[in-house]
């Protein structure tokens, strides 16, 4: 089974709502989506195509290698379809190997039941044919193998990511309710940003934003931090390939900006927090910290993008406080922030109604299953009037 070689369906996943920035990655790549949905997209490849995937996606969790699709309704019948896969051609019988899945069906209570009928079949097909069991287990550091279940339809897949994609390997650090890596570069994708023109961020905290534009901005990939991947254990990899993908990413890698990115915070701690992370992602250099009140951060002159994550107010108690801190964050985006284009991304829209400025766009995302916007705000120069028209 010449997986690396083989074209079948590839499908990236990715956390709901991110799926029209996935879209425009995998395009940029070369590649062409056959499906766009929800939570992923679809494409015809390769696993030797999933490597430049796997190295260059921001918006990405998982890059899937479909091997058969089949109808199952019970675990006997998963289990009879997938003893007559070549899983020995696969998985080195003296290697490791885990099962994740994703499974709606009746019979099933419980997806690890249905991971353990995996790992049967597999470990019965690679022992009958090589007369020894491989290891199995809960880590996905080594071969991973994904089952989608729905019904009576199953798909079974090689899973050529392992860890999530999502996040990026540079934060070390979270910092308190951190914004997952993926989530960060989707939002900023989604603002428009021109990656030459200033990029603010008050209430900084961990850094994401900050760290995600830099990144954005220097053509870093999140490959550059991560030497681990499944696709490395599946029999038949070639390891050049992954260092000449790897030299690829070193290579279209910027050292220098000639804008400014700023992250400040109230948190002298958060700072801290912010600029370690950056540190590791290589892009200290390229990132002003300060601790101070947001509205005291420097705005160079525009246009540019200035862009806050606050706090949502989910704690009791906090609502009182945070309407002022929203109020103030609509002031000083009216008064300081002219020419630049403003957004806060936010899961209450009971406090985005105290920003006081009306949004021209509201962005749809989830931040894990909180729904919730990404506020957009053109802060004009001056009076915007209408343009008379010529008589």
């Amino acid at each position: 089974m010449e997986v690396f070689h083989t074209d079948s369906k590839i499908v990236i996943t990715c956390n709901k709502r991110l799926s029209p920035y996935l879209q425009r990655e995998v395009e940029e790549l070369g590649f062409t989506p056959t499906r766009v949905f929800q939570t992923g997209v679809e494409l015809q490849g390769t696993v030797t195509d999933c490597i430049p995937l796997n190295l260059n996606l921001r918006c990405a969790s998982q890059v899937l290698y479909s091997l058969k699709s089949f109808t199952a309704a019970n675990p006997d019948e998963l289990y009879n379809q997938l003893v007559e896969i070549e899983w020995e051609k696969l998985i080195d019988f003296t290697g490791y190997f885990s099962v994740t899945s994703n499974v709606n069906n009746e019979h099933i209570r419980t997806p690890l039941f249905a991971n353990v009928k995996v790992k049967d079949a597999i470990v019965d097909r690679i022992k009958k044919v090589k007369d020894i069991r491989p290891n199995s287990g809960a880590d996905v550091n080594k071969t991973v193998v994904h089952l989608y279940w729905q019904d009576d339809r199953a798909e079974i897949f090689m899973d050529t990511s392992g860890e999530t994609l999502a996040k990026h390997s540079y934060r070390k650090i979270p910092g308190k309710a951190p914004m997952l890596e993926a989530l960060a570069a989707s939002t900023i994708m989604a603002t428009g940003w021109d990656r030459k023109s200033p990029f603010i961020n008050p209430m900084c905290g961990s850094g994401t934003l900050a760290i995600e534009a830099a990144l954005l901005a220097t053509n870093k990939a999140p490959g550059l931090f991560r030497m681990n991947y499944a696709f490395m254990h599946i029999l038949g990899y070639d390891e050049q390939v992954f260092f000449i993908e790897r030299r690829k990413l070193k290579d279209k890698a910027e050292k220098q900006i000639d804008f400014k990115i700023i992250a400040t915070d109230l948190s002298a701690d958060a700072v801290d927090i912010a600029q370690k992370n950056a540190k590791t992602a290589g892009v200290e250099h390229l990132i002003e910290f300060n601790v101070c009140d947001f509205a005291d951060t420097e705005v160079p002159a525009g246009p540019g993008v200035i862009m806050f994550n606050p706090e949502y107010g989910e704690r009791l108690g906090t609502h009182t406080k945070l309407e002022a801190t929203y109020r103030r964050m609509g002031d000083f985006m009216k008064q300081e922030c002219k020419g630049y284009k403003g957004y806060i991304f936010t899961g209450n829209p009971d406090l985005a109604k105290k920003i006081g400025l009306k949004a021209a766009r509201k962005i749809e995302f989830y931040n894990g299953k909180l729904d919730c916007r990404l506020l957009e705000y053109e802060l004009y120069e001056g009076t915007r009037r209408e343009p008379k028209s010529d008589e």
